[in-house]
């Protein structure tokens, strides 16, 4: 025990160590089942490249702060689903092989015994900090790592990637076929053929349906259950969280100060950046952080398709822990999620996915935010959670969703090509038999607020539950045998609706003007038949979602948007240019990504006390992190 004691005493040395003697840390360490150099670097704050220095200095070993570059490398060998346990990696330098190491506490105090025995070994191995092993190994592994995230997905399922199934001739049908639907509907009161009123009642009568059953579910249910009690920190797994980020150098700082918030023990935080390599300056701004064991940058190659999911397809074989999440450059989640959703996934072994609810901290700032918040309210705060209840797929948000790791490696990961990787990874799960669920915590996040910038992000998400929808419809009698009649049907209905819904109603407004002016001319009693039907599934449509949304903001307490949703009509007139936009991205196109620019936010308020504010209803952290 002397020798541990010694260890972790010449690690503390002169900083503040918050007033706890070397046994004292020796001995809480062991109670959160944590290595005690971890516990000293993250949760100490005593940083990982002065804790590991000074641990080779006791052991009597050579120290980098970096592996040097230019030496003969042997990593490339190690297979990717080494990558994120590798803790040492073999070198050869000059005349000899040396291995360049992260030990842990205990790896440590042996490699001291064994120079004793053997003085040779000084001159064979060198402590590293455990970053500089994970990114050696991620530039050594780039290739490899690159084509993985591109080709993973279709080797592992080869019948459900964009990259295979969107053929421009499939795209070319799918687009005629959709303006030829939306057309034929348009005109049916003109061409007078009632065999296709069951297709305008399926298309537009069966989503407000499903909104209606939702909302009436939503009205019954009242609010979110209690989150549950939070463990105790040994009791907590390592949690991975990606961060993809590309020019957005400005949020950085944002973004950091909101992960540091978190309510989890710093030594099981495993967060990493993943910024492309040509975005030199946000990779320069995640380089100036403070010195955080549980922060890593990892740079991902300038190569095709330039997409959020293939840069997170590169990150997931280097990710350590039990579970990840996907935060966004400007979200601010709670600091009790990690926790709550490591607690949801030990008392629901059989969910594979969380998805936790997003909420607009800025629909004060311009209408367009308003109804943005409106929506994802509804979405998130009415929908989602139905569908998770009936065990239906769910089309999940592109940030704060939660994977046991080994699931989401099952099922291949992210479509690097496709531009709603997260729509289509809630399909997937379904299609593999996982559960996905809803989870009682929160994420701010900022809507657009200019007109440009709103457009390209709905143009994306309509060209990508485009592509979601074509994928996984292309062979029918495959699909219903992994998701049976219920589930597949559900799908269709769900993301078709979101298609097709905006460019209907919007048609449909200026053909009942028509239809009023014209029939008494053209189609005397039948003709008025026809127009109380557009009418009466238009009206429907419109209340279904009117009243998902506004459960969702009373659920929220923002009482205040409510009569702004009133502008629903025109709100779906954008979201018809938005699709129409989509449609030609989709034949010129297909993989292009329309980065969405963000903001830091100006307000002063804490995470939590913004959260309260939009109306979240989180319970505070009972252990909140060390300050810094």
């Amino acid at each position: 025990m002397s020798d541990a004691l010694d260890l972790i005493a010449a690690v503390i040395g002169t900083d503040d160590a918050q007033g706890l003697t070397a046994e004292q840390v020796l001995e809480r360490a062991l109670e959160r089942e944590v290595d005690p150099l971890s516990y000293c670097a993250n949760t100490l704050n005593l940083g990982q490249i002065p804790v590991m220095e000074r641990a080779a200095r006791w052991a009597g070993f050579a120290f980098f702060d970096v592996i040097p570059r230019g030496l003969s490398v042997h990593a490339e060998h190690y297979p990717l689903a080494e990558l994120a346990r590798a803790r040492a990696v073999p070198l050869r330098l000059i005349d000899r092989h040396v291995f360049f190491s992260a030990p842990g506490f205990f790896e440590i105090l042996a490699l001291r015994t064994r120079l004793r025995e053997r003085p040779q070994l000084h001159s064979r191995v060198c402590f590293v900090p455990e970053a500089a092993i994970r990114s050696y190994m991620v530039q050594a592994s780039s290739e490899a790592l690159v084509d993985n995230a591109r080709q993973g997905l279709a080797r592992r399922w080869p019948f459900a990637t964009a990259q295979l199934e969107l053929t421009r001739p499939v795209r070319i049908v799918f687009v005629v076929a959709l303006t030829l639907l939306v057309g034929i509907i348009v005109m049916v009161p003109f061409l007078g053929l009632s065999w296709l009123l069951p297709l305008s009642v399926v298309l537009l009568g069966l989503p407000a349906v499903l909104r209606l059953a939702a909302s009436w579910r939503g009205l019954v249910q009242g609010g979110p259950p209690a989150p549950p009690e939070r463990p105790d920190d040994a009791e907590l797994p390592v949690y991975s969280v990606l961060v993809p980020l590309r020019d957005e150098a400005h949020m950085v700082p944002q973004l950091y100060a909101a992960l540091r918030a978190l309510d989890y023990p710093p030594e099981k935080l495993d967060i990493k950046f993943v910024v492309e390599d040509r975005s030199r300056a946000t990779i320069d701004a995640v380089g100036r952080l403070p010195d955080d064991g549980s922060f890593s940058l990892i740079c991902v190659p300038d190569a095709a398709p330039r997409t959020k999911p293939k840069a997170l397809g590169f990150a997931l074989p280097a990710c350590r822990g039990d579970f990840v999440v996907v935060f966004d450059a400007e979200d601010r989640p709670h600091p009790d999620q990690l926790w709550q959703a490591a607690a949801a996934f030990r008392d629901q072994p059989d969910v594979q996915c969380l998805q936790a609810e997003l909420l607009i901290d800025n629909a004060d700032e311009h209408w367009l935010a308003g109804l943005f918040a409106g929506e994802y309210a509804g979405l998130f705060g009415t929908l989602l959670p139905a569908l998770a209840e009936w065990q239906l797929p769910m089309p999940l948000g592109g940030t704060s969703n939660h994977f046991r790791i080994a699931a989401l490696r099952d099922i291949g990961g992210w479509d690097a090509f496709n531009v709603t990787e997260d729509a289509d990874l809630g399909v997937r799960l379904a299609r593999s038999g996982y559960r996905t669920a809803m989870l009682a915590s929160h994420t701010l996040e900022e809507a657009p607020t200019q007109w440009r910038s709103w457009l390209g992000q709905r143009t994306r998400w309509m060209k990508g539950w485009m592509q979601t929808f074509i994928v996984h419809t292309r062979y029918p009698i495959t699909l219903r045998r992994e998701m049976g009649w219920r589930s597949m049907f559900a799908f269709k209905i769900t993301v078709l609706s979101m298609i097709v819904s905006p460019l209907l109603h919007t048609a449909l407004l200026p053909t009942l003007l028509v239809q009023t002016a014209m029939n008494q001319y053209l189609f005397g009693g039948f003709g008025w038949t026809w127009a109380a039907l557009h009418l009466g599934l238009l009206c429907f449509g419109y209340s279904t979602t009117l009243a998902l949304t506004l459960i969702g903001l009373h659920r929220q307490r923002r009482y205040r948007l409510m009569v702004l949703q009133l502008l629903l009509p025109f709100y779906w007139l954008l979201l018809a240019i938005a699709t129409l936009r989509a449609l030609h991205e989709l034949l010129d196109r297909p993989f292009y990504w329309a980065k969405t620019e963000h903001r830091v936010r100006k307000t002063g308020l804490s995470v939590k006390a913004r959260i309260r504010q939009t109306g979240g209803i989180s319970k505070d952290p009972k252990h909140p992190r060390p300050a810094e």
